[in-house]
């Protein structure tokens, strides 16, 4: 098998990485991409009888996978939270794929489980929790799911051997968080009724009197609230809840306070940015996902815990056949702190991206991103074309494209709102069959459809940003006729 082959059109992505002239998609229905594959003689389908491929027919179907997937490393795709993969962190996915060992224990990946200690230690430390214990899971859907069940076995231990025992458990969280939020509850057993959604202020920010007044309309109902999700960067809006407040209410009422800091913790990294954080020493948990904002390859998520104790607390069983606790080094072995057992080596790409950029890199990293941010929107505050949905924040810039006859736009009313949601996807679709550049599009708090850019990619520029809005401007145009 000629390795090199296979590699080649792999390399020759990263290669491409900041071409402009490649289309981001060509977005196309199932059957088009099964019969594509079934011409290269390399049909999707599996079955019992099927011919292994010859190296060549497999170089055609990795270039066929290349052509037909989506370039989230082009610097106009603004669609997702995720964009631009560093190419270091390519390598590292590789280097941990071809070594193919687990996290459970350091006889098996002695490098990594180092690793692995001394890339949370320091995103603990940028915290400002000199105790802590943490891992690295499958994303911040986990990283919340895993706060949820400490905060319940902080107040309720028993609950490990027992089960849930019917007590009112509440939970807090704002209107614009996660949606895993509202999983976990259901997974934990607690329910979905376990969720109280908060309310934000225009950037998507939970407000303290808000969470004060739900929590004691909760007292007053006979409930218990045990946990608070604080989120640092909500996904559409970009919105920083006011950590030191909610800490404080959190503290006074004996509840676990979570920080969902997958988008927005890389904040501090920046000295510019790094007040968005401000309150983050007093919570009990952080997610940090390092896919997002740093460029490391999907998945790089960290779980955070202020202290020691709990995770191992909350998910040890002693396996005999896999912790022993009189081999050599067993007391490094990190599988009976987690719920997973075998875990990918993720901290190995983090890593090395860091020892290649270092903090220095990210900083930039992250300035770079908000200043085309705070150019996106202020642009789009002075072009009669488009409107502002809501404040901008962080990364996230929210608008409207404005329709003709409703320039100079007056303001929303029903009809108005009805036009601008339905107009939405069709802009959408024509951009889609462009391919020159993706962005998402969606409600915010009841309102019409608006679209979203997230800056992310380090090789997006200026003028990256500014060709977006006229492909948007021409997009509707087209939707129109």
């Amino acid at each position: 098998m000629d390795l090199d082959a296979l590699v080649r059109p792999i390399l020759d992505l990263l290669r491409e990485a900041e071409a402009r002239d490649v289309r981001i998609t060509d977005l196309v229905g199932p059957q088009a991409h099964a019969d594509a594959f079934a011409a290269l003689g390399a049909p999707l389908s599996l079955g019992p009888g099927d011919e292994p491929l010859d190296p060549a027919t497999l170089t055609r179907a990795i270039e066929a996978i290349i052509a037909r997937s989506v370039r989230t490393l082009h610097p106009r795709f603004f669609n997702q939270n995720f964009a631009g993969a560093d190419p270091i962190a390519v390598v590292g996915d590789f280097l941990g794929a071809a070594l193919n060992t687990t996290m459970a224990t350091y006889e098996a990946a002695p490098v990594f489980t180092l690793i692995e200690r001394e890339v949370l230690a320091r995103l603990a430390a940028l915290a400002g929790w000199p105790a802590h214990e943490g891992v690295f899971v499958p994303g911040g859907s986990f990283s919340n799911l895993y706060a949820l069940q400490l905060a319940r076995l902080r107040i309720d231990p028993e609950a490990r051997e027992r089960g849930h025992d019917g007590a009112p458990l509440v939970a807090f969280t704002s209107t614009h968080a996660h949606y895993s939020l509202e999983k976990s509850v259901v997974l934990l057993g607690l329910g979905r009724r376990a969720i109280i959604k908060v309310a934000c202020d225009e950037r998507g920010r939970m407000r303290p009197d808000a969470l004060a007044a739900a929590i004691d309309e909760a007292l007053a109902r006979g409930q218990r609230p045990f946990f608070v999700n604080a989120t640092a960067g909500t996904t559409v809006l970009g919105g920083f809840d006011p950590l030191p407040a909610l800490a404080e209410l959190a503290e006074r009422h004996g509840m676990w306070l979570h920080v969902d800091g997958s988008f927005g913790a890389s904040a501090l990294f920046s000295a510019a940015q790094a007040h968005l954080m401000d309150g983050v020493a007093r919570a009990d948990s952080l997610a940090w996902n390092l896919h997002k904002m740093l460029g490391v390859t999907q998945q790089c998520a960290a779980f955070l815990v202020r202290g020691t104790g709990a995770l191992r607390a909350a998910f040890a069983t002693g396996a005999s056949y896999l912790f022993q606790p009189d081999k050599p080094y067993a007391e490094l072995d990190s599988g009976d702190a987690t719920f997973q057992c075998a875990r990918r080596v993720d901290a190995l790409k983090a890593w090395l991206v860091w020892k290649t950029r270092g903090e220095a890199g990210f900083a930039s990293r992250i300035d770079h991103a908000v200043g085309l941010a705070d150019h996106c929107a202020a642009r789009i505050a002075g072009d009669p074309r488009f409107c502002l949905a809501a404040p901008p924040s962080w990364v996230n810039v929210c608008f409207w494209w404005i329709p003709p006859d409703l320039r100079p736009f007056a303001g929303r009313t029903p009809e108005v709102d009805t036009t601008l949601h339905a107009l939405a996807p069709r802009i959408k679709a024509a951009m889609l069959r462009r391919g020159e550049a993706m962005l998402g599009f969606q409600p915010v708090d009841g309102g019409p459809n608006c679209f979203r850019l997230l800056f992310i990619n380090p090789a997006t520029t200026i003028a990256d940003v500014d060709a977006t809005l006229e492909i948007v401007d021409a997009c509707g145009r087209e939707a129109l006729a």
